[in-house]
């Protein structure tokens, strides 16, 4: 098994790093595989534009986290996105409800 990544993955790490240079975020390691499964995912299961909004809310539910450091960034990230497959899974026809409401913070 080879250890070099290819063509699309050299490109999401280097626009990856561009991005979150210029956002200032540098110490943010980003998990491309997870967020484009669940983008793929997602908007299979939901809709052709559903990937782009799902990982916009997951970036957006860690960043409302309370968290420190890139270790519990990274965790708030995984918890937003465990959420965000739990309902990709099941499309628009996934579980409702008060049980949902905080689940990803």
């Amino acid at each position: 098994m080879s250890t070099n990544p290819g063509p699309e993955e050299r490109n999401l790490s280097e626009w990856s790093r561009r991005l979150t240079q210029a956002l200032q975020i540098l110490d943010l390691e980003v998990d491309h595989k997870m967020l484009v499964d669940l983008a793929e995912e997602s908007s299979e299961n939901v809709g052709p534009h559903a990937g782009l909004i799902s990982t916009f809310l997951v970036g957006y539910a860690a960043g409302l986290s309370k968290t420190s450091g890139r270790k519990a960034a990274e965790e708030a990230v995984q918890t937003a996105a465990d959420t965000a497959f739990q309902l990709a899974a099941t499309g628009l026809e996934g579980p409702e409800g008060e049980g949902w409401k905080d689940s990803a913070q």
